[in-house]
Formats: structure tokens, C-alpha cells, sequence
């Protein structure tokens, strides 16, 4: 990643150049969590319109430019390989990781994430889940983020180390995310997206979570939803013009991408196999 573009995305960030420490982590990350969406937005222009050509935000340089230029964010392997690429960019020992996010039993992984190695110690920061300090990857003892809104907690289970959150396409219900391997090239993380342009639940409706104050906000389902700093989760159904106005005026997007965004359509089961 070229300098002039990760000191781009730190001025947008609100960070200087921070230390390859945990306090450091820290603070881009939590930059990163109330400033970059995980959504959908330009896949679904791209998959729905039947474009050709590699899938927005495949590449940091592309993701980190549509960020700039009109606030859109990624699903979780553009998203994740961007949040790695900056990382890297700034010194930090980071690697790509694979899991799964357990929408359903017995299926392949289909999540990217972040993986930084810190005195000896890993944390996992995850551009899709999004809970503002770096989470670590303890192999003993449980770990957590205690905040009503964003809280995660993270515990390892048949060997495997596995995150517990809420997620909105689930109805505000936990959600495992289960991590199989550490260590992904750029190269795997662009052939698993560019495995989800047949099939993808992030094909059919707008999807997006970012956290905002002590505020998680999103989109799923066709409804607006917001986990306030309670802990209380609400939510209201949203026809396109509520969902493009959300997405200008609470998620910071441009009009010119927000106009774009077509209308949800019905989720079609997975192909078999």
C-alpha cells in the first residue's frame, strides 16, 4: 500500500502514524470501527447490474479510494484485506485469517478477518463485526469487549478459537464466527470473493454495520436497526428511499453512490453443494 494513500486514510481517520503497539492497534481500530461500514453497497450495484470485472473493493487500493471518495465500506474479504493492507502499511505484524460465520450448521467458511501479532500475544480486528478495541485471541481463558452495544466475547472450542456477537441479519441474535486458519494470502482472500458473485446472502438486500457514538446502527432485512448504549435493540422496516437516506445521513455516504443502490430483492437459497 503507497504511503500517500495510507496517509490519505489516516487524515479521514482522524489518526496520525501510530506505533506498532497495542495502543496503537488500538487506536486505528477504533477509528476504523466508527468510520469504515462493513455493507454491501457497491457489490450489490455491481452483482445486480450483471457487471463484468473484479468485484468492488477486491483490491485495498480500490476499496480505500471509494472510502475516500464517497464513504462505502466492503463485506468482510475486501473489507478485511483493506483493514490488513493499512495495517501492514503502518508497520504492524498482520495476517490474513479465514472463518466461518455460522449462519447455518456444516457450512464452508465464508468470513475474512485480521489477525496482529503484538509481544507475543495475537488480537483479532475485524472490519465486518466491528467492536472498537482489538479483541485477544487468548487460548485459555475467555475473552471479551464489555460494551452493551458492541460487546463481543471470544472462547475456544474444539480447538478452534470462535467469537461470539449480535448480528442484524440474524435478528439481533448471537452469532458464532468461527476461525479456521491464520495466515491467508491477498491471493486466497480474492478467490473466496470472487466465490461469492454467484451466490451471497450480501447479493440480495442492502446490508451495513457501523458503529456510530456509543451506538451500533445498520441495515439488514429490509429494516433499519440500532443497538443504543443500553444495550436495547430496535429496529423499523425501511422501504429504498428510508434505506438511501440512512445511508447518506447517518452512514456519511454520498448521494452519488446512495442513488445507485438498487431495491432488495427475495433471498434465493444456496446452490446445492
Amino acid at each position: 500500500m503507497k504511503r500517500e494513500l495510507t496517509e490519505r486514510v489516516l487524515e479521514k481517520l482522524g489518526c496520525g502514524p501510530p506505533p506498532p503497539t497495542l495502543a496503537g492497534l488500538a487506536t486505528v481500530y477504533e477509528a476504523w470501527c466508527h468510520g469504515v461500514p462493513f455493507d454491501n453497497v457497491r457489490k450489490l450495484i455491481h452483482v445486480r447490474r450483471g457487471e463484468a470485472g473484479i468485484l468492488p473493493g477486491d483490491s485495498p487500493a480500490d476499496f480505500f479510494e471509494s472510502w475516500l471518495a464517497h464513504g462505502s465500506g466492503g463485506t468482510c474479504w475486501a473489507g478485511n484485506g483493506a483493514l490488513h493492507a493499512l495495517l501492514e502499511s503502518l508497520g504492524f505484524s498482520a495476517e490474513r485469517a479465514v472463518a466461518t460465520m455460522l449462519a447455518a450448521p456444516n457450512i464452508p467458511p465464508n468470513h475474512g478477518s485480521v489477525v496482529v501479532a503484538i509481544d507475543g500475544a495475537r488480537y483479532v480486528v475485524d472490519a465486518s463485526i466491528l467492536y472498537g478495541a482489538p479483541l485477544l485471541m487468548r487460548e485459555v481463558e475467555p475473552a471479551e469487549i464489555d460494551h452493551p452495544a458492541w460487546g463481543v466475547s471470544a472462547h475456544w472450542a474444539d480447538g478452534q478459537y470462535c467469537i461470539r456477537w449480535r448480528n442484524f441479519i440474524t435478528g439481533g441474535q448471537p452469532m458464532d464466527c468461527v476461525f479456521h486458519h491464520v495466515g491467508a494470502s491477498a491471493a486466497e482472500f480474492s478467490e473466496r470473493h470472487e466465490m461469492t458473485r454467484g451466490w451471497s446472502p450480501f447479493n440480495y438486500g442492502l446490508s451495513l454495520n457501523l458503529l456510530r457514538r456509543n451506538r451500533r446502527i445498520g441495515v439488514a432485512l429490509g429494516r433499519l436497526w440500532c443497538v443504543d448504549e443500553s444495550g436495547e435493540v430496535t429496529e423499523r422496516p425501511a422501504d429504498l428511499n428510508e434505506r438511501r437516506r440512512f445511508l447518506i445521513e447517518e452512514a456519511g455516504m454520498s448521494e452519488e453512490l446512495a442513488s445507485r443502490l438498487p431495491d432488495d430483492v427475495p433471498l434465493e437459497p444456496p446452490p446445492r453443494g
